[in-house]
């Protein structure tokens, strides 16, 4: 697979799930019929949160919440790393207040569409959102206090350009939140070469310590792993790379070894001024 080839199959997924406001990462085929509302409490989420965002912002995309570990304060400038319809942003936007800013940055031109709709129906001022990549961040240098993102960062052809990037626009003392999907040990070859099961949050993770060692890499210090969770089978693979996963042949034991493979984690990392 070549990065263009991940890139076009991950905008053609979530511009679907735009469009169908349905789950990607979760849930499967076995359980699809499951409100997104459920999927999120799952990963973290109170009912509170769930309720404070316009209806169509929570997708049910996300793997752990971010926000809670955040600790935004009031007049914070943050960035959201592929903000989908914008369900963590606006929960953003409510904790840094009038006087902060929240920017979140999508691929996916339809994404972006139904999250600037659903910013002007929550009536949200102090939000934007914008076309890019987070390999390239639309960004300027040392503009953001906090950096977010959820189950999102998996996804990336280049994991270690997108921590340079983020490194980059975190101003000095800012702090990067993460919630991300890794690995344990390597899935199976079939499952790695699939472009599918990389567009559903599966052959794109990375291997944990790796992943680490690239956030550490980009200059980041004080590097943490919060937390870490595995998930049920069913809530691993999302319906459509399920669907792929099992015609790829893999057996029942190799389905469940690749599922226990898989974990969520929540990260924290600082950007220090240079002394």
């Amino acid at each position: 697979m070549t990065e263009e080839e991940i890139k076009k199959e991950v905008r053609t997924r979530y511009a679907k799930v735009a469009k169908t406001n349905s789950s990607c990462c979760a849930p499967s085929a076995s359980c699809c019929s499951a409100p997104n509302k459920q999927v999120s409490k799952m990963v973290g989420y109170s009912e509170e949160e769930m309720s404070a965002v316009p209806e169509g912002a929570n997708l049910g995309l996300g793997c752990g919440n971010p926000i809670a570990l955040a600790s935004l304060k009031e007049g914070e400038r943050v960035l959201d790393l592929g903000s989908g319809a914008g369900f963590d942003v606006f929960l953003a936007a409510k904790k840094v207040g009038k006087q902060g800013t929240v920017i979140g940055v999508d691929m996916t031109p339809e994404m972006l569409d139904k999250a600037r709709a659903n910013a002007k129906k929550g009536g949200y001022t102090n939000v934007e959102f914008r076309l890019g990549e987070i390999e390239n961040l639309p960004v300027v240098d040392n503009s953001v206090d906090v950096i977010i993102s959820n189950c999102v960062i998996n996804l990336a052809p280049n994991k270690k350009r997108v921590f340079e990037e983020a490194f980059r626009v975190l101003d000095s003392n800012g702090r990067l939140m993460v919630s991300d999907l890794v690995l344990r040990r390597k899935l199976p070859e079939a499952i790695q070469k699939n472009v599918e099961a990389y567009a559903g949050c599966i052959s794109g993770a990375e291997l944990k310590d790796k992943y680490l060692e690239q956030i550490r890499a980009a200059g980041f210090q004080d590097v943490a792993v919060l937390e870490e969770r595995t998930y049920p089978l069913e809530y691993v693979f999302g319906e459509e790379a399920f669907k792929h996963v099992i015609d790829l042949g893999l057996t029942p034991e190799e389905l469940k070894e690749t599922a226990n493979s898989i974990v969520s984690i929540k990260v924290s990392a600082l950007k220090k001024p240079v002394t």
